[in-house]
């Protein structure tokens, strides 16, 4: 990946991201390759920013725009075909893709600080029914304040997210970042991989952990009809809307555990969190009561903020990866393709998320398809 000078003297413009995948290993026979795999990187990449959402849209990009593309790198035999491009994605490691996607990522944001939310995703169109192929499930880390994609993890096929998730927290640094989870995280060697990094974490707490919820639910039922006369407890309630919506919600967080932690004996658990809301729509009122486990020691006023923070993983990267990306609606099928444009796809959100514009995240990607200054100035900040 030489950034040297072309034959007529032009200096490539830099392109810091491709220095994180120098070594990500290529299984062809070098002898016989005729697109350098940073190349076709840097081809996935901008086209990907630029709307693309298949290996056939990738090839035509390159037909289009190899002028673009030869700011960069050469490209002296042109760019692939799509079968090509997807021959080449497909017998990628996925997992080491993943690796070097963390490693861009941590250059650039560095330690991430406040709340990073960990939640599952499936790919819907990306399994096969000729041959039973389940769809894809990528688990994947946001970081909540910076709205930014930190690491992602295919779960295994014939596995689940209690497997991953430890994986995908071995591969980030969090030293002082708080960790939500949904349920299925609440898992105390998922409790222990986070404080051995260094991290708190706020986990769901729900069926799946048996008696422990039950004896949770209890203690908060009973303490709740005391008014919390028996233990020591914080409060705050917070009143919001929107579109024709009141919702209330009481955080509650009670430090007495001692007793919990006697019988259950979980991983650095500081604090039970109980959080009722109620919402009025149309003259209806809904009531909900959630429970979380938590290593912090923090009042109610925040801890409730970190609860509230961990749904942005849904709001600000799955719903984008849907809407903007049409990620359900990717065909990508083939062994490790479907995981890796996926990875593709988190660069391509993290480089619009930065980007010095105030235009939405669906008007940034037409305007990367229409101005090429903007396209590369994407990825030469």
């Amino acid at each position: 990946m030489d950034d040297s000078t072309r034959d007529d003297g032009e200096i490539f413009e830099a392109t810091v991201f491709l220095h994180h995948f120098k070594d990500l290993p290529d299984t062809r026979q070098q002898a016989k390759v005729v697109y350098p795999l940073d190349e076709v990187l840097l081809l996935a990449l901008l086209a990907t920013l630029a709307g693309a959402e298949s290996f056939t849209d990738i090839a035509r990009f390159g037909e289009k725009k190899l002028a673009l593309l030869r700011r960069f790198r050469p490209f002296k035999d042109g760019t692939p075909p799509h079968d090509r491009v997807g021959d080449i994605f497909a017998t990628l490691d996925a997992e080491q893709f993943q690796r070097c996607f963390v490693a861009w990522v941590a250059s650039v944001t560095g330690i991430p600080e406040g709340v990073i939310a960990i939640d599952g995703k499936t790919v819907r169109r990306s399994g096969r029914k000729k041959d039973s192929t389940a769809p894809i499930h990528m688990v994947s880390a946001f970081s909540a304040r910076q709205r930014l994609v930190l690491g992602q993890v295919k779960v295994a096929e014939k596995s689940n997210e209690i497997i991953a998730i430890p994986k995908l927290l071995r591969m980030l640094a969090i030293e002082g970042a708080i960790v939500t989870i949904d349920a299925m995280g609440c898992q105390r060697d998922i409790a222990q991989t986070i404080l051995d990094k260094k991290a708190d974490y706020v986990l769901a707490l729900k069926g799946n952990q048996g008696s422990l919820r039950e004896d949770v639910a209890l203690f908060a039922a009973e303490q709740k009809a005391r008014d919390f006369a028996d233990t020591k407890v914080t409060r705050d309630t917070t009143i919001g809307g929107d579109h024709g919506r009141i919702e209330t919600r009481t955080t509650t967080v009670i430090n007495d555990v001692a007793w919990l932690q006697e019988r259950h004996n979980w991983p650095g658990l500081k604090a039970v969190v109980m959080v009722e809301s109620s919402r009025e729509i149309n003259g209806k009122t809904e009531h909900e009561t959630r429970l979380y486990l938590t290593s912090l020691v923090m009042v109610a006023a925040l801890i409730g903020p970190i609860v509230r923070s961990h749904w942005s993983i849904e709001n600000s990267l799955h719903w984008v990866m849907d809407m903007i990306f049409r990620d359900d609606e990717c065909r990508v099928r083939t062994h490790h393709a479907p995981a890796n444009f996926t990875t593709i796809k988190h660069m391509a959100h993290n480089l619009l998320r930065t980007a010095t514009s105030k235009d939405s995240m669906r008007l940034r990607r037409k305007v990367a398809a229409w101005d090429d200054d903007f396209l590369a100035g994407l990825i030469t900040r």
